[in-house]
């Protein structure tokens, strides 16, 4: 496959991820949405979903929807090094774009909304308590789950006719999807769990050139968490699975 085939898979999965993914923040946090005070688990089980239908869009390239999992599969050998940036910046732009969409599908609510100034939280992450060295940490362990499921979870066996009957690939995308979910509702409190720098960066560029009213500031100061703690955390998982007898 070319770059650009890559670029153009990748935009098209991840602009469906973040659609769906700060659509369902939308839905629980603006006022006059019919998903106001879904709760944490509605978050979770939407951004899971969101993951599963990025990921089945995108399946030619790969899949891939996150910069943290495109440098743990490169750590690990499985993808060309030349072929990171492309990833990463269809990633990128995918993310603008589909914050961009959620928020055109919410502007009535976004326009009517009691709290405008603390709307940042729809389209990007933030601590529940501020300590960047623990925050990073929370991040780094999220995506570390995360990136080791993708590179250590066992295929399927195939069973008679060639239907599988052991291991992920007999779930397809769905089972990254209970990854995600599981890590939202385990690990995903103190941090929100952008475990994908992709998520943060790009709806934060979003929420900062939006004309959203009476919006606050879009916190670069912590942009910068979100984005190397996944980091680290795919690369830490690559080496885990290089030094391991797979």
């Amino acid at each position: 496959m070319s770059n650009a085939e890559v670029a153009v898979w990748e935009l098209l999965g991840t602009t469906t991820l973040l659609l769906l993914g700060v659509g369902v923040v939308a839905n629980v946090t603006l006022r006059r949405s019919l998903g106001h005070g879904g709760g944490w688990l509605l978050i979770s089980f939407g951004w899971g979903f969101a993951v599963f239908v990025g990921a089945s869009v995108s399946a030619p390239s790969g899949a891939h929807l996150n910069p943290a999992v495109t440098t743990g599969l490169a750590v690990a050998g499985k993808v060309d090094w030349a072929r990171v940036p492309v990833y990463v910046a269809a990633q990128l732009v995918g993310a603008v774009l589909g914050a961009a969409l959620a928020w055109l599908a919410y502007k009535l609510q976004f326009d009517t909304h009691d709290d405008p100034a603390g709307t940042r939280g729809v389209f990007c992450t933030g601590p529940t308590v501020p300590g960047w060295p623990w925050n990073l940490l929370t991040e780094v362990i999220g995506t570390f789950v995360l990136v080791a499921w993708v590179l250590l979870s066992p295929t399927a066996l195939a069973g008679e006719h060639g239907v599988p009957r052991f291991g992920n690939s007999a779930l397809g995308y769905a089972a990254v999807a209970f990854v995600v979910v599981g890590i939202g509702c385990s690990l995903g409190g103190p941090t929100g769990y952008a475990i994908n720098p992709a998520r943060d960066l790009g709806p934060r560029i979003a929420y900062a050139l939006l004309p959203i009213r009476g919006k606050g500031d879009a916190e670069w100061g912590y942009s910068w968490v979100p984005v190397v703690g996944p980091l680290l955390g795919g690369a830490l998982a690559g080496l885990l699975f290089l030094a391991l007898p797979v």
